[in-house]
């Protein structure tokens, strides 16, 4: 019997995807053990969201709110994470691997001298107890299955994409309890002063369900206006290489790959991006990778589930076209 606490982040007053699926996966580890899955909220005023989680499966909610922790501030969120796991005394830790995330797992399994497991993209818990998760290793090119050691709770981060969200919400009666945490003025040392969030709020690429990337091919910022079109059309978000965010055409928080984010979406369009190993670390995992270059021999069509030979500059205009009219009809 396991008991799970999900660590369930939010934004402006609404859960982050990524949190649906942790507290999901949360669900199944302690159905599956016959124990408990229990939620955290932390933020300016979460209460509000503790009725969301309820209802997707949590036995309980544990609820931190101050005016203060309304933007991340690392001291203070440990010290908030820290006195739910001394309340409810879970079996195993789950947090996003968001940058959010994995931050705050770092600093709790220091404060719990536990053993943090990052970036996993499945867990078990076996009769016994014991835990077990399986993350990528050197730059996605193989899966290690690791196991943890000593008495303190489980710490994994879960990689955004990877775990279903739970579609049929489960009615729970679970009511939020406010934590009692004595914070001090030194946990807010650090702190998050402004979020600024990209031209034209566009989805987080971390979480996207579609991706569509640039590469070096785009020759320039004025070109990823075609990407913008193709990933707008698919509802979806928009990625670039490491090639493209060095030239300055497009800012870091759209790189994806090694140096940038790990992505796991249902649909990867590779838009003149060759498929360096670096870039392929951060979307080797998406379910389906469609790549389009003019080079034959480019690296990406090795891993590509579909891919294209031709100009990108003529293609994806067409593909919008083609796009729009299954949208009409």
């Amino acid at each position: 019997m396991a008991s799970i606490l999900v660590f369930a982040e939010s934004r402006d007053g609404k859960l982050k995807k990524v949190a649906r699926e942790c507290l999901s996966e949360g669900r199944r580890l302690a159905s599956a053990s016959g124990g408990g899955a229990h939620a955290l909220l932390i933020g300016g005023d979460v209460a509000g969201l503790a009725g969301q989680l309820a209802a997707l499966g949590a036995d309980s909610v544990l609820t931190a709110s101050d005016p203060r922790l309304a933007l991340y501030a690392p001291g203070a969120y440990v010290r908030a994470a820290e006195a739910a796991v001394r309340s409810a005394n879970p079996d195993v830790v789950l947090i996003p691997a968001s940058a959010m995330g994995r931050d705050l797992a770092a600093r709790l399994a220091v404060r719990l001298d536990a053993g943090v497991a990052a970036d996993c993209v499945s867990v078990r818990i076996a009769d016994g107890g014991k835990v077990t998760a399986t993350r990528p290793v050197y730059s996605g090119k193989a899966l290690a299955t690791v196991a943890f050691q000593g008495s303190g709770p489980a710490i994994l981060t879960l990689r955004p994409n990877v775990f279903p969200a739970s579609l049929a919400p489960t009615p729970g009666k679970a009511e939020p309890r406010t934590l009692a945490v004595a914070f001090e003025e030194k946990d807010f040392a650090a702190k998050t002063i402004e979020v600024k969030l990209p031209e034209g709020a566009e989805l987080d690429v971390a979480e996207a369900d579609i991706v569509v990337s640039g590469g070096r091919a785009m020759k320039g910022p004025e070109n990823f206006s075609l990407i913008r079109q193709l990933a707008h059309s698919l509802g979806g978000a928009v990625g670039a290489s490491r090639a493209a965010v060095d030239a300055g055409w497009i800012d870091h928080a759209y790189q994806v790959g090694q140096t940038g984010k790990v992505v796991s979406p249902k649909l990867y369009i590779a838009c003149g991006i060759s498929g360096a190993i670096q870039h392929l670390a951060g979307m080797s995992t998406s379910k389906i990778i469609v790549a389009i270059n003019k080079d034959p021999e480019a690296p990406i069509f090795k891993i590509a589930d579909y891919g294209i030979v031709g100009d990108l500059y003529t293609l994806i205009p067409a593909l919008v076209q083609e796009i729009a009219k299954l949208k009409a009809s």
